[in-house]
Order: structure tokens, then sequence, then C-alpha cells
């Protein structure tokens, strides 16, 4: 025997030899495996193997094209078949004690961090095998009081993730000897919660999230963390940045939002940082020039559900599509009556430009949600349909790339970003509810402002989308996508999209137009569009307003004339809503008769009376007040500088002109600060003669044009005539502002 001095001597040698053995056995990267089960490439694979290439890990996938036994584990117990296969990779590292095996799910995981910091976090926990954790005891609760206590952390095991060093995790699943559809998580839980298997293998859980952050449970302790240049996932309850993010489950929702940005999907440094990973038709690339003939065959199918105004706009911009027609099957379900005149036009025009088009009217009083099934249905039946894009008659598309840039980003369900004007309400959710209905999520403001801009998985789209035929006719072929009891077609369509895995994508990459409210939308009118004004202000610009009105900010010179002194000439109008306005007025037909005695004024007497109709005999005036303050006011500010006016008007009216009527109006001041007086009709087409004479000038304007106005000073100055109308019918529109 040695003397006890002797061993006390040796000590210390011991141990150094024993610190030096243990820092060899400290891993490495290179030896870090990286081991996954998956049995197909889904949205949520690969997405996870893009967060592995990003990191350089090494990776070995299990189960690719293989059919899945292991039951259905989003609802219940199962995934053994996981542990069958682990089994049998694991049989090849056993004997490599320097290796390091992590194990996590691919379709609901993300990695946040690369290896080296993984491996780290694993060396400082101190054990040779530790497990995720979570707070839920699952499959069998009632073995939650076998677990060890723990005074700060997650209690209970997780099999969605785990690591240790091969020749212990190969131990450890070598002990399956249980069925495919058996529950993997039980089968660990049991050896975690054996003291002696424990001691044995020197496991533990990830109590605090260093490594593992399994979301079910934790959604309220983990934000977002933007660093320079890239985004963590922050624990906020133990202060930690884990490694893997894994959205066990009920949590895949959250774990999309998170995947929006975490590590590097979306940076404020760099933008979006994956949008351009996966795109065909790069322009980048050699032969990338695609010819018509070869461009995707796409299902579009239009519906109609509601009265929606600027139906004729929408329609016409089908026509407008930058992509070939020849590769375009149209359908259109038209639920509306009043509706079935703009179809009519619309087919009249256009109907040679969709020879495989097909239109269900109202009077098949087929179901929005029976419709919505039999325009996908011929997209999933016809295997040359390699997309199907809906579009609803809210959208207003105003560009006509829209289906290009749609298919060049190349996902499986993606949705142009559109917003009504002004408002936050837009054709995407950023989350759900516990119910299943709206919640607003943190980011949803910003990307409907455009202050983040980039392609965002989003639980709910609605309204324009796109899919791949190619999905349709594979994981949704046996779906009911439109019909479900109790549910409106949007909601079953986004659920049925969910329950499949496939990610929903929404881009505010471009500006691809907007959507239209209908709800204030009154058909009982003649023209309904012209009193959207208020509720859809951009879509009654573009269709109302003179084309050339904002050009009077840019060269007045060339826009602004001044036939008279301090009298200006300016597009106002555009010749549809002259059109509309005369119409509409003639349809009313309560012309006053052009007398003295006038019971529509306060005092009952008008001076030098028209034959006319007032605004609000018609139920415009709150719409053309506005006009005035949208339209007249800037123009009024920058043409007499120095008075900025209220926009006040009592006295609106269009007047009509005949010889055998009333051909002219005899001299007169107007009871205004200034007048506007926009021509209605075309002199030479409509009519021959009239025209305006000011008098203190002897300046004549005998040549208004259509959809322009005059804007002269009333009272003191201006003292004018109307000229006589000599043949046919001249209609204007005066307005009396601020008087």
């Amino acid at each position: 025997m040695f003397p006890r001095r002797r061993l006390l001597s040796l000590l210390p040698l011991f141990l150094l030899q024993s610190f030096v053995s243990a820092d060899q056995r400290s891993p490495s990267a290179e030896n870090l495996l990286v081991i996954t089960a998956a049995t197909e490439e889904t949205d949520g694979f690969n997405r996870f193997m893009g967060t592995i290439r990003e990191f350089n890990y090494t990776v070995k996938v299990l189960g690719l094209g293989e059919e899945w036994k292991g039951g259905d584990v989003a609802r219940t117990v199962g995934g053994g078949q996981k542990v069958r296969w682990l089994k049998k990779e694991l049989l090849k590292h056993s004997d490599k004690t320097n290796m390091v095996i992590m194990f996590v799910d691919s379709y609901d995981v993300i990695f946040a961090a690369g290896p080296e910091e993984l491996l780290s976090k694993f060396k400082r926990l101190g054990h040779r095998v530790v497990f995720s954790a979570e707070g839920f005891c699952w499959p069998d609760q009632r073995l939650a009081q076998k677990y060890p206590v723990v005074h700060s952390g997650k209690r209970y095991l997780n099999s969605g993730g785990f690591i240790g060093f091969a020749p212990d995790l190969s131990a450890i699943v070598q002990q399956w000897k249980s069925k495919d559809s058996d529950d993997d998580q039980l089968f660990y839980t049991k050896i975690y919660l054996d003291k002696t298997q424990r001691t044995k293998f020197n496991m533990s859980l990830d109590h605090r999230s260093r490594i593992f952050q399994n979301l079910n449970g934790a959604v309220d302790e983990v934000v977002l963390k933007f660093e320079k240049a890239k985004v963590r996932a922050r624990n906020v309850a133990y202060d930690t940045l884990p490694v893997v993010i894994h959205g066990n489950g009920p949590t895949k929702l959250q774990l999309n939002y998170l995947g929006n940005y975490v590590p590097t999907a979306w940076t404020y440094e760099s933008g979006c940082g994956i949008c351009d990973d996966d795109l065909l038709f790069r322009t980048d690339s050699p032969g990338s020039v695609i010819s018509d003939e070869e461009m995707p065959l796409v299902h579009v199918a239009v519906f109609i559900e509601h009265a929606t105004p600027f139906m004729e706009e929408f329609l016409d911009r089908l026509t407008t599509l930058n992509y070939p027609m020849a590769r375009i099957h149209l359908f259109i379900h038209n639920n509306v009556v009043y509706h079935e005149r703009h179809i009519q036009r619309f087919w009249e025009r256009h109907r040679s430009l969709f020879p495989n088009a097909r239109l269900v009217g109202p009077e098949e009083n087929l179901q929005e949600d029976k419709a919505r099934t039999m325009a996908v249905e011929a997209c999933k039946k016809d295997p040359e349909c390699d997309y199907y894009f809906s579009i609803d008659s809210d959208v207003a598309l105003t560009n006509p790339d829209t289906l290009r840039i749609l298919i060049e980003e190349n996902k499986s369900v993606i949705a142009p970003m559109l917003s009504k004007h002004g408002k936050l309400w837009s054709n995407f959710w950023g989350a759900l509810s516990p119910e299943g209905y709206y919640s607003r999520s943190e980011d949803y403001i910003e990307i409907v402002q455009g202050k983040r801009i980039g392609l965002w998985n989003v639980p709910y789209i609605t309204q324009a989308y796109l899919i791949k035929g190619s999905v349709l006719r594979s994981k949704l072929s046996k779906m009911t996508m439109y019909v479900g009891e109790g549910m409106d077609p949007d909601m079953v369509f986004c659920k049925s999209i969910r329950d499949q895995g496939i990610f929903m994508f929404v881009s505010n990459r471009d500006e691809f137009g907007r959507l239209v409210a209908s709800a204030n939308f009154n058909t009982s009118r003649l023209h309904p569009d012209m009193w959207q004004i208020f509720d859809n202000p951009v879509d009654w610009k573009e269709k109302y307003i003179n084309v050339n009105y904002s050009k009077i900010f840019e060269d007045d010179k060339k826009f602004v004339e001044q036939p008279c002194p301090d009298v200006y000439w300016f597009p106002a109008f555009s010749e549809k809503m002259c059109d509309h306005l005369v119409e509409t007025m003639e349809d009313n037909n309560e012309w006053s008769g052009g007398k003295h005695n006038d019971e529509r004024l306060a005092g009952g007497y008008e001076n030098v009376p028209t034959v006319d109709i007032h605004m609000n005999q018609i139920g415009f005036e709150k719409e053309w007040l506005k006009f005035l303050k949208e339209y007249i006011a800037p123009v009024t500010e920058k043409l007499y500088p120095g008075y900025f006016p209220k926009c006040q008007a009592i006295m609106n009216f269009v007047v009509r002109y005949r010889p055998d009527e009333q051909p002219s109006l005899r001299p007169h001041h107007d009871s205004s600060t200034f007048t506007i007086n926009v021509a209605l009709n075309s002199k030479d087409i409509d009519y021959e003669g009239g025209g305006c004479r000011f008098l203190r000038y002897d300046c004549k304007v005998e040549s208004p044009r259509k959809g322009w106005t005059f804007m002269h000073p009333g009272r003191l100055t201006h003292y004018h005539e109307g000229l006589p109308t000599t043949r046919g019918t001249r209609y204007i529109m005066v307005s009396f502002v601020d008087p």
C-alpha cells in the first residue's frame, strides 16, 4: 500500500489530470450533430432548415419520404416513430465519446443562435443530457408529483428538444421497445423520473430556457429582442436568450410571428433578410426571360358578393393585368342583381380576352361558400392549373404586375397587402384571439403603414390571395376549404390552411392597391359612386377628378389660364363626373322654373333666377362641400395669395340653358367672395353659343372646356352675364363660395 503522504502528494496530479481530461471532453462545433425528424418538406421544415443553414449546423434528417405512423401528435399522444428512427441512427455514434447530439423537432422549431453559443450553454449547465422543459405535465398528469421539485423555472420534461453526449443518448433510446404510435414524451419522462437512470446519465431539464424555449404556456414570457443586424427571442421571466425556439402545442402561430424576425428574417438594419431566397423568374440568372406561352396558367376567380362601389373600374383592371390573357382562366361569381349591368357591359367589351371564362350570376342562387368551392375545385381538377388567384370586388388592384409579383415570391399561399385608404383596416390579421378571431399583433400597425417591409407569415388573409395549384392538389386535395358549420367562408379557408401546416404570407414589398369601403354604398341612386368622396376618396378622385388637376401645382402656366383679369380657368372634373352629374340632375328632373319666386331659398325670392337644381335636392350638398375643401381651396390659395377660403357655400346648383327655356342670364354680381363655374358638357357638340362676359373688363369667355372651371371674385368687381345658348342644351355647375 502507498503511504498516506504519498497518496496526498498524488492527489493534485490526479485532479490536474481530471481537469485536463474534462477540458479535452469539452464539446466543439465539429463534434456537434443536430438530428431532426420529418416525413415531408413542409413550410415549417423549410423554415427550420433555413435557420440551420444560417448558422452552419450539421444536420441529419430522419424519415424524409417515409409514411408517418406516429399518430396525430397535434391532437393526442404519439410520436414513437421518431424514437425508433433515432434509436437506429444513434447506434452509428454510440462509441463517439466526444460527440454531442441535439435532437429537435423541425416543423415547429427555429434556431436563434449558432453552435458555439449552444455548446457553451450546454457546458455551463454541467449535465451530460439536458431535455427542454415546460409548464405542463404531458401526457400523464398523474406523474407530476414524481418530478423533482424546482424552485425556479419550468418543472416538466418536453421531448421536442434535447441535447447530450452521443453514448448517453444512444443508451437511453436503445431502451425503446414500444410501437410507433406510442408517446415519445412519456418514454423519456419515465426514464427521467427514474432516479437511478437520471443519475446514471446525469440528466437534467433546461428549467430556465437557456437553450430551449417551449412556447406553450410561456407565450407571455417571450418577446423579440432587436440586436445589431439580428433578432433574438428573449425570455423575460428568466432573462435568457434561448437558442432553440419550439412552438409546441397550440403556439404555432406565435412561433410564426417570432419566425418573421428571428434570427435575421427581418431586422431594422437590413429589412427583410429572406425575401429574395426562393424567388422564381430571377432576373439575375441566365435564361430568366420567360415567354408568354411559358408563363404559369392562373385560374382567376372573381367574387362579387355584395354591392360594391367602382365596379366598372374593378372589372376593367382585370383586362389591364400585365399577364398574358391566354394564360388566365376567368371565373366570375356575381351575387348582386345591381351589378348585372356592369358584368354585361364588361362582357360585351372584353369577352374575346377570356375565351375560357365562366360567369355565374344571381339567377343561379349560388351561395358564396359554394361559389368559392366551385372555383377552387376547377383548379384542383385541372392538372395544368399552376395557380389559383382569388379576388373580391372590394379590391382595387391598381398594380398591373400583381400576379407576376406574387408568383415570383414562390410561396404556397400569399396575399398582396391591401388596406382601406387612411385606415388600419386591411386584408390580413397579425394574430388570432383564443377564440380564433381578430387580434392585433405588435407589428400590425407598422406593417400596414409600410414602416416594416417584407413577407409576413400571418394566420389570416382575405379578399385577394394566390395559391399554388400543386398545393391544392396535394395537401388541400381532400379539404373542404370554404364550407363550415357556423363559420364564414374566409374563416373556414384560413383554418383549413393553418390545419395543414401551410404558411400564409402577406407581402407589402410592393404597392398593390387598396380596399374599397362598401358599407355605405346606396344603389338606389342613379350613379352611387358620386357619393363615395368620404368613404373612398382615392377611388373617387381617380374617377371624378380631371387627370390634369394635380399638374396645376406643378406647372400653373400650362394648366391654369387667365382669360380675363382675375378670372382663372383650370381643369377640375373628369368627363365622367360631368356626365354623371348631368344625368343625375335630369333623372331628378325637379328643375326650377327660372322664376323670381323660389321656395328653396330662405327668403323665397331669387333676384337673378336660373333654371337649376340645387345640390341639396339630390342629397349631394355634403359631398359637394367636401369637394370644395379638398380640390378648390388649394387652388384658391395658390391663385389668390393671402386668402384662405373657408369653403362655405349655400348656393350650389346645376344650371340648364336652352334656347327655348332660358338661353342666357342678365348681368349680375354673385353673392360670394369667389365663384366657381364648371362646364359640364361640350360646346359645338352638345350646344352652340353660351359663355360668359365680364362687363367691367369687356372680356368674354366663349369656349368653355368640359370639366374645366372658371374661378372669379364675386360681389363688386366681376359684374358678368351669361351669353345666349343658341342650340342644344348647356349645363354648368355653379357654387357661390364664402358668401
